[in-house]
C-alpha cells in the first residue's frame, strides 16, 4: 500500500497540475471537466491543501453558466466543448460537502451554496419521467431523452450531499427530496430507464458507490460482475471486453466494496492498482495487459485522486472518510466542526490501512 510520504508526493503532485488561477486539469495545460475537477480538489483537502481546494472550487463557481450548468470541458479557462451535462452540473455538491466535512470552512460554503443550489436545481429540472435523470441538454435547453446509470448514481450522491449543504444553509429544498427518491427508486428498480451501458464496469458498481445500493443487494451485485471485470492482480477493466485496467475504475470499485462491508476486497484492489504509480507520486491512467503498455500514455489527477479517495475510505483518517465509506450516513449538518488532521500526514497513521 502506500505510507505516508507516498500520500504527500502524490497530494503534491495534484497540486503542482494546479494552474495558479485554481484551474485544476487533468494534467497541466490540459483538459478540464467540472466532475474530474472536483474529484482532484477532493484529493487536495485530504492532503491538508485546502486553499487550493478552494481555488478550484471558486474557479469553477466563476465560469457556471447563468442556467447553473458548466461547459464539459475547458481549456486554458475557455469553453472547448460547450455541452451541458447533468452529472457535471451536480458533482460540485459532494465537493463542497466533502470540503466542509474536512475543513469547517464557513466562508467557503457560504459563497458557494449558490452555485451548488443552481447546479443542483438543474439537475431536478432535467429529471425525466420515472425518475432517471437526463444526460445533457439539447441546444434549445431542454433535456435529452438519454439516462446514463452511472451519471445517475453519482447524481443520487449529489443530491443526498446537496440536502446536507441545504440544512447546514439553512435553506429547504423539498424539490431535491423528492427528485432523489424518484431517482434512487429508478436506480434499484427501473433498469430499463437507463441506457445499456452494461459492458462498462462504472455501470456494475457506480449504483452501489453512489448510496443508491446497499446491504445484501450490493453485494450480490458487485459478486454478479466480479468475474466478469475483475484481473486478479491488476485491478479492473473498464471495458468488460477489452484487456485494459484503469486506476480509477479500480480505485472506485474499491470504494464500493467498502460501502458492501468488503474491506479486504477493497484493499486488495487499491494495492493491485499500484503498479500504475509512477515515481514521483502521480498515477497512468490505464494499462494494457497484453501488450504490457501503458494506454493512454497519460497520468491524471483524477486517477490520483481515487487511489486517495479510496485510502481515506478504507483507514478512515479523515472526518470526510464517511462520505464514501457509508453514503446512507451522510453526516447531520452540525456535526461539522470535526477538523482534526489527516491522521496519515500527521503522523498518526504509519501505513494506509483499515
Amino acid at each position: 500500500m502506500l505510507d505516508a510520504d507516498q500520500v504527500r508526493q502524490t497530494v503534491a503532485w495534484i497540486a503542482g497540475e494546479q494552474h495558479r488561477d485554481g484551474a485544476l486539469p487533468w494534467s497541466a495545460g490540459g483538459q478540464l471537466d467540472p466532475w474530474d475537477s472536483v474529484e482532484a480538489a477532493m484529493a487536495l483537502d485530504l492532503g491538508g491543501e485546502h486553499a487550493r481546494a478552494a481555488a478550484a472550487y471558486r474557479w469553477l463557481a466563476g465560469r457556471q453558466r447563468a442556467d447553473g450548468s458548466w461547459a464539459a470541458e475547458y481549456r486554458g479557462g475557455a469553453e472547448t466543448a460547450p455541452g451541458a451535462e447533468s452529472n457535471h452540473a451536480g458533482y460540485l455538491a459532494v465537493g463542497l460537502w466533502h470540503s466542509w466535512l474536512v475543513s469547517g470552512d464557513e466562508e467557503l460554503v457560504t459563497g458557494l451554496w449558490p452555485a451548488v443550489r443552481a447546479g443542483l436545481d438543474l439537475v431536478t429540472r432535467m429529471q425525466l419521467p420515472g425518475g432517471a435523470v437526463s444526460w445533457a441538454l439539447r441546444p434549445d435547453g431542454t433535456p435529452d431523452d438519454l439516462a446514463l446509470l452511472t451519471g445517475n448514481a453519482s447524481l443520487f450522491q449529489a443530491l443526498r450531499c446537496g440536502l446536507a449543504l441545504a440544512e447546514l444553509a439553512g435553506e429547504a429544498q423539498p424539490d431535491w427530496e423528492l427528485a432523489v427518491a424518484d431517482l434512487g427508486t429508478a436506480l434499484r428498480g427501473r433498469p430499463e430507464a437507463f441506457a445499456d451501458r452494461s459492458r462498462y464496469s462504472m455501470d456494475w458498481y457506480y449504483p452501489v458507490l453512489g448510496g443508491a445500493v446497499t446491504g445484501v443487494a450490493a453485494r450480490d451485485r458487485l459478486a454478479a460482475g466480479w468475474d466478469r471485470f475483475v484481473v486478479p492482480g491488476l485491478g479492473i477493466r473498464c471495458v468488460a471486453d477489452r484487456p485494459w485496467v484503469t486506476g480509477a475504475e479500480t480505485c472506485e470499485l474499491a470504494l464500493a466494496l467498502v460501502v458492501a462491508g468488503r474491506r479486504d476486497a477493497a484493499l486488495e484492489q487499491v494495492a493491485a492498482m499500484q503498479h500504475l504509480r509512477d515515481g514521483d507520486g502521480s498515477y497512468w491512467t490505464g494499462f494494457v495487459y497484453p501488450d504490457d503498455a501503458r494506454w493512454p500514455v497519460e497520468r491524471t489527477t483524477w486517477t490520483a485522486a481515487a487511489v486517495l479517495l479510496a485510502a481515506d475510505a478504507l483507514c478512515g483518517a479523515s472526518p470526510a472518510s464517511g462520505l464514501f465509506a457509508d453514503p446512507w450516513a451522510l453526516p447531520a449538518a452540525g456535526m461539522a466542526d470535526a477538523t482534526a488532521p489527516v491522521d496519515w500526514l500527521a503522523g498518526g497513521a504509519g501505513r494506509l490501512h483499515p
